[in-house]
């Protein structure tokens, strides 16, 4: 998951940041209302965490603008703002979900997961594929119920694979969900990850869910299909839109 932090405060956004990559999140800082609302323009976020109190501009504002865009990231307001004035003014902005200062890490990780499989459609954290269950919360992965032992990485890769299930997925967008943009290793690597994921689904009788699209990237397919597959093969509106952003 990737999150944008607004927050003016430099010492609380570097602790907020720190705590969040220790849950495994992919963090992207910035102090200024107006350049969220412009990276939020340009880039694929899951989850936006604001502060209220900015230097520049009201958080309100920025969530005015924002989805005043139609831009329709999750927005979890964590803000020092008790009163529940505040609370009802977010909300009726278009804030996703409200948390005061001082927090509890769990529980606002809890919330990010719980916001993030909301905004995807998914009320239930575990996600089923033919006889695949994905368990969000635990990241674990089971066929017919039994364990399948994954690495970090391609627990990863098939994570977005599955929640962005039908929609192309380019090789770049795989680096920036393992890397986030920080000691990026070559494109290639996702091809190894990619084929030892394959064969780790298939000898546990998963079948041929990640088909490839020549020239593009790679597909999760429900349906039982080879490993190759062309554009043309493709509905218009996945063929179309191809996902590079990092998620």
């Amino acid at each position: 998951m990737r999150i944008l932090l607004v927050d003016s405060d430099q010492s609380a956004a570097a602790t907020l940041s720190q705590t969040l990559r220790n849950a495994s999140f992919t963090v992207d800082h910035t102090p200024s209302g107006e350049e969220a609302i412009e990276m939020l323009r340009h880039y694929d976020y899951d989850v936006v965490v604001l502060e209220l109190m900015l230097n520049d501009l009201e958080g309100y504002e920025v969530i005015r603008r924002v989805r005043a865009a139609r831009i329709t990231t999750p927005i979890l307001v964590l803000s020092a703002l008790l009163r529940s004035q505040a609370k009802i003014r977010a909300f009726s902005m278009g804030a996703d979900d409200y948390m005061t200062k001082p927090y509890d890490a769990g529980e606002l990780v809890a919330r990010l997961q719980a916001v993030m499989r909301r905004s995807r459609g998914f009320a239930e954290p575990k996600l089923r594929v033919g006889n695949l269950e994905l368990d969000l919360n635990g990241k674990n992965v089971t066929v017919d119920g039994g364990a399948l032992h994954l690495t970090g990485k391609e627990y990863a890769i098939l994570e977005l694979l599955v929640i962005r299930k039908g929609s192309v997925l380019t090789k770049d967008a795989f680096l920036n969900h393992l890397y986030g943009g920080i000691d990026e290793p070559e494109m290639k690597i996702i091809d190894v990850f990619i084929c030892k994921l394959r064969r780790k689904l298939q000898n546990v009788g998963a079948g041929n869910l990640i088909a490839t699209v020549w020239g593009r990237g790679y597909i999760l397919r429900e349906d039982d299909v080879a490993e190759t597959v062309s554009l043309a093969s493709l509905p218009s509106q996945v063929a179309a839109p191809i996902v590079e952003a990092a998620v």
